[in-house]
């Protein structure tokens, strides 16, 4: 039995996803053109994502990577605090981030992440994601860049944790 048994459903090609990347990368390519875009990858889910998003960004920008925690009461809920484990290695003074996650859920981490990170004073932090659950959202939280709003169904692919 292989792991493809266990997939009912394809919800994004292969074709869909790589246009998109395209997509996304023209548009942060024209919207942040002569800014000093750091794009933070935040691992592990991210990072076949932010290999390609990179790639198809035009414009110079560097990159930047976290793990982050969110930790609760249980393991199967979060409570929105969160524990950074591995640290930006860059300043973020007067740049513009960009956060690259693999799929925006409840977004109680990341509404979390974004104020820890402008208290680092950038000029704006942004969030890009490729997949979205809108659904699940428990935060007031939106991608500024999106690329594919999915069901509350557990998804796999692309290197999704």
């Amino acid at each position: 039995m292989s792991m493809h048994d266990d997939i009912k459903t394809v919800l994004v090609s292969e074709e869909q996803l790589k246009a998109k990347v395209a997509e996304l990368g023209a548009q942060i390519s024209r919207d942040y053109a002569g800014k000093n875009l750091v794009l933070v990858s935040i691992l592990k889910g991210s990072v076949v994502f932010m290999a390609d998003l990179m790639r198809a960004v035009s414009i110079p920008c560097n990159i930047d990577f976290m793990v982050v925690s969110s930790y609760g009461g249980s393991n199967t809920t979060t409570s929105g605090l969160v524990k950074i484990i591995k640290d930006l290695d860059g300043d973020l003074s007067g740049k513009d981030v960009l956060i690259v996650e693999d799929i925006l859920d409840t977004g109680v981490t990341l509404s979390n992440l974004v104020p820890m990170l402008k208290m680092r004073n950038p000029n704006s932090v942004k969030i890009c994601t490729i997949l979205d659950k809108p659904s699940r959202r428990k935060a007031n939280i939106q991608p500024d860049y999106e690329g594919f709003q999915v069901p509350d169904e557990f998804v796999v692919g692309y290197g999704l944790d």
